[in-house]
């Protein structure tokens, strides 16, 4: 009866112990800890979400398909965007969102990440269910590059029919922003302006292709890594000097050994902050 009585007190802690486990907190502009239904109501009135992902984190997919599906039930009226698409694939993203090729012709036709599948194709599998677009908005890559290696003025040399891939040249620039100050003091010097310049084409291009699809009275979810609109800077940045009167929300991930608190490192660079557990396994 003792043994019996013993195992059923430690089965009892070992519950209670575990429902204590979180993966991640949810925490606002005030840093106080929130819940989602909560944070989906004041999403609910933007007209952008930037989502700040860490690429390779679990509990970032799951609450972006999450977060687009609830916001969705509220109003239809949407459109998905993301940085993982370059500029140049949208019609075959297109033909995929429209049931014309397969997953494997998309494969074919589209430069698609590595964690493609298990990380992102829910989200277009969610546009195309809907019938809702989903708009490539990154820069092609070798684009980027070539502002690296050549300088924002190698651009200028592009045929009409690429430059219509990348935001409009010459494009705004602050070099002084934190985020671009933080990558030249990261690079020591090598590679001078054209570093955080070819940062700034990546940021300016997904900003200048939300605005050209933003959806009337509608929400543009952006789905993004978190260093593109961590500190409201980037394409957060970007948005406000191509429409100035956008209500602009973000979100940024954060890793912290516990959930809770939030650490004041951590706290302050978006609207909503995501504290995933660091114990959490990654993708990759």
């Amino acid at each position: 009866m003792r043994l019996a009585l013993s195992l059923i007190i430690l089965s009892l802690s070992l519950s209670g112990n575990a429902q204590e486990l979180k993966s991640y907190q949810l925490y606002n502009s005030d840093n106080e800890a929130i819940g989602f239904s909560e944070m989906i109501e004041e999403l609910s009135t933007a007209d952008v979400i930037l989502f700040g992902e860490l690429h390779n984190n679990p509990i970032c997919h799951w609450l972006q398909f999450e977060l687009t599906n609830q916001l969705y039930s509220k109003d239809s009226n949407m459109v998905l965007g993301a940085e993982m698409f370059e500029t140049d694939n949208q019609k075959p993203l297109d033909l995929f969102l429209m049931d014309s090729i397969d997953l494997k012709g998309l494969d074919t036709l589209a430069r698609l990440w590595p964690n493609f599948e298990t990380d992102y194709l829910g989200l277009v599998n969610f546009a195309r269910d809907n019938e809702l677009p989903f708009i490539a908005t990154n820069i092609p890559r070798v684009y980027a590059r070539q502002v690296f290696k050549q300088g924002i003025q190698s651009l200028d040399t592009l045929d009409d029919s690429i430059k219509a891939w990348i935001a409009p040249l010459p494009m705004p620039y602050d070099g002084s922003l934190p985020a671009y100050q933080a990558m030249l003091e990261m690079m020591e010097g090598h590679g001078g302006e054209n570093f955080p310049k070819a940062q700034a084409i990546k940021d300016a291009t997904m900003a200048h292709f939300i605005v050209l699809n933003l959806p009337k009275e509608g929400i543009f979810i952006h789905y993004n890594g978190d260093y593109h609109s961590k500190d409201f800077e980037g394409i957060s940045w970007y948005l406000n000097q191509y429409a100035q009167d956008l209500k602009i929300m973000t979100i940024s991930t954060q890793i912290q050994d516990n959930v809770s608190p939030l650490d004041s490192a951590n706290a302050g660079h978006a609207d909503f902050t995501l504290v995933v557990d660091g114990q959490v396994t990654t993708s990759y």
